[in-house]
């Protein structure tokens, strides 16, 4: 063969080549779209990173259910407690992106914990946004064989009794956690940190006087609360809480400048498609403009958010670096 003729069969080969490709990239990029489109075809999974009972897993449950009667596609909550949230929220890090694993975010799992413990998971990179779904009032509650009545008659008690109170936390590196030692900290009281695997098994354990008070997830514990069974001494934000308006604020209650602010939100594996993150963005968005769910989350202590993907990771950045000057400043380290 002549050389004009083998460069003529090596470019007829070449333009054959990039017609297939161009036809297979054009043949997955339909499929993508189909795939899109048709999302969500299977079951959801949206890990809750604690145990059944806490904040967090009411607010999961409360999306799941109604996405599943927008989609009639199962969504279910798959609660993975350990390590502080990390142990879930690690699962969701790893999982294919495409829409099918979700997560519940909370301050304790991507902000705190991050700060304070070795985690196998950036908050910064391994995640996309979804929407941020609410913020929730910590509220500090006592057994009610605890003999004081209000925030500063548990720190003369605790002065008078130092290193025998036990506080109980969702774990360590969690904003329970942070909100007791925090709060140690601004009263000067030595209070025993006792670290369970959520927010259920640490107010379960408050229930059942095996310690002696939590700073607790109001919506989980505004229930026990009004029931006479959790004694209420303040909540950590700056405002009381609507579900519970009669319950003073810690900085009211004499404990000035304390202040601390539990929020949950859906995060996505990084890399998952923009459209499905816009898809959900928009369907949660909707979920927590209903009166329905407005009426849920108000009566129980929360506060709605919403809001753009954008908005809610600019938000997740900012309160890390918030809490990442109050760490330093406080010298609180976990050995993990």
């Amino acid at each position: 063969m002549l050389k004009g003729e083998v460069c003529l069969v090596l470019a007829v080969a070449a333009v054959a080549w990039s017609a297939s490709a161009a036809s297979q990239q054009t043949s997955s990029a339909k499929a993508d779209a189909a795939s899109i489109a048709s999302y969500p075809s299977r079951p959801v999974r949206l890990i809750n990173p604690f145990p059944p009972g806490g904040g967090s897993d009411a607010v999961a449950h409360l999306v799941s259910q109604r996405l599943f009667g927008r989609w009639n596609q199962n969504v279910v909550v798959d609660n993975r407690g350990g390590a502080g949230g990390a142990i879930g929220t690690d699962m969701a890090a790893r999982a294919t992106p495409d829409g099918y694993t979700l997560v519940m975010a909370t301050a304790s799992t991507v902000v705190v914990n991050p700060l304070i413990n070795k985690v196998p998971f950036d908050p910064h990179k391994d995640f996309d946004a979804i929407v941020h779904t609410a913020t929730v009032p910590l509220i500090l509650v006592v057994h009610p064989s605890v003999p004081v009545k209000s925030a500063q008659e548990l720190v003369a008690l605790a002065k008078s009794r130092p290193g025998t109170l036990n506080i109980s936390s969702s774990g360590e590196g969690t904003i329970s956690h942070l909100a007791l030692e925090s709060f140690k900290l601004t009263t000067g009281t030595d209070m025993v940190h006792v670290p369970f695997r959520g927010g259920g098994p640490a107010r379960n354990a408050l229930l059942g006087a095996q310690v002696q008070g939590n700073f607790a997830n109001l919506l989980s514990a505004a229930p026990h609360v009004k029931a006479g069974k959790l004694k209420a001494l303040g909540v950590t934000t700056r405002k009381r809480a609507t579900g519970l308006p009669d319950v003073p604020t810690l900085a009211e209650a004499g404990i000035s400048g304390f202040e601390v602010v539990q929020w949950n939100g859906l995060l996505t594996p990084n890399g998952t498609p923009k459209p499905i993150i816009h898809k959900l963005n928009a369907e949660i968005n909707d979920i927590l403009t209903t009166p329905e769910m407005q009426k849920i989350l108000i009566t129980s202590g929360a506060e709605p958010e919403g809001g753009t993907p954008e908005e809610f990771m600019k938000f997740i950045r900012d309160d890390i670096a918030k809490w990442s000057k109050i760490v330093r400043a406080s010298n609180i380290k976990v050995d993990r």
